[in-house]
């Protein structure tokens, strides 16, 4: 097999306005509301714990009550996908 190495579009030059600050909070929202349904969908439920063979998450929780280091991950998902429309030319406008 082949060895794969990521090569993600470099978006370190990209500043995301301001005004995109309520809109990558929305996505990050969104980004964990999808995980979660998919989590659930497979059987997964909440838990104290992660526990893989159980099927247990504690994240399966709403976004609000998440940690602000378990948010991260969304935010950068969000952040990410924002600074790669901009850099590929597209503008976004309310």
């Amino acid at each position: 097999m082949k060895t794969y190495t990521p090569n993600p579009i470099n978006t370190s030059d990209v500043v995301l306005p301001k005004e995109l600050e309520q809109l990558t909070e929305e996505m990050a929202k969104n980004v964990h509301e999808l995980w979660s349904q998919t989590r659930i969908e497979q059987g997964w439920k909440y838990g104290e714990k992660r526990d893989d063979e159980n099927k247990l998450h504690p994240c399966l929780i709403a976004y609000e009550d998440l940690p602000d280091s378990e948010k991260v991950y969304d935010r950068n998902s969000a952040i990410e996908t924002l600074k790669l429309i901009l850099k590929l030319g597209f503008k976004i406008t309310k």
